[in-house]
């Protein structure tokens, strides 16, 4: 069965929150792919529980964030996903913009809640649909978020990975770099190399990227649509030729 980009980074994405024991995963705003991974563990039977901060029925927060950040601050979001403007080998993020503070060249959304969560929620995993020079940098112009912290500094978790457009990488705060884990088919180590701005290692043979089973889209869908048409329409009608009825 044939897929799309958005299909395998779900699935993949998915693989990731299934390998390390995770109860709650919380999906912030302008996060369809992450979302439909979330909803692919879900459906398939892990019993985690999934809160999506911006669906616009049956939302678990009352107060918007603040009771997000409340949560994660007493260690009860095990996962959540974080992107970057730029993001650089040491998995530090720029959500501000690039050029002289506060970011005069280009602009970025803001950073938000961006660091509280970096530090306190189990683990992230960055992920970034674009994989360019543009976008994973040597070093990023502005640290919104930090990837490692200093000894004695109170930090709950890291990032677990960074998926792409082209590849998957590990991240290992000990070293304070990446690895290559899988590159997407069509994708080689080299390829991967050329269009990375930062360095990263390869440790022994790296395998292409695992594609969808015709179940998991078969899931994705039907459905996993289903429960991802209120929130992400747009998403919907493009990824899966799906659209809410009038």
């Amino acid at each position: 069965m044939n897929y799309r980009p958005e299909e395998l980074l779900a699935v993949t994405l998915a693989k990731l929150i299934r390998a390390v024991p995770t109860a709650h995963i919380a999906v912030g705003a302008a996060s369809p792919i992450p979302a439909a991974a979330c909803w692919l563990v879900v459906k398939q039977g892990d019993p985690v529980r999934l809160s999506l901060l911006h669906k616009r029925s049956g939302n678990p927060f009352t107060e918007g964030t603040r009771e997000l950040f409340d949560l994660t601050g007493q260690g009860r979001i095990d996962l959540f996903f974080l992107g970057g403007g730029e993001i650089d080998g040491q998995a530090n993020l720029n959500l501000i913009g690039t050029g002289g503070w506060p970011g005069r060249e280009v602009r970025f959304p803001g950073s938000f809640g961006s660091a509280f969560m970096y530090f306190m929620a189990g683990r992230t995993i960055l992920f970034r649909e674009e994989h360019s020079p543009r976008v994973l940098v040597k070093q990023v112009a502005n640290i919104s978020a930090p990837g490692i912290s200093e000894a004695g500094v109170f930090r709950r978790g890291h990032a677990q990975a960074l998926v792409t457009g082209r590849c998957v990488f590990a991240f290992h705060p000990d070293r304070g770099r990446f690895s290559l884990a899988s590159v997407h088919p069509g994708e080689t180590v080299q390829s991967i190399r050329d269009m990375t701005g930062f360095d990263f290692d390869v440790d022994g043979d790296v395998p292409e990227t695992t594609p969808p089973t015709d179940a998991e889209l078969a899931l994705l869908r039907s459905t996993i649509c289903d429960e991802m048409l209120e929130t992400y329409p747009d998403f919907c009608a493009r990824v899966f030729n799906r659209k809410q009825a009038a």
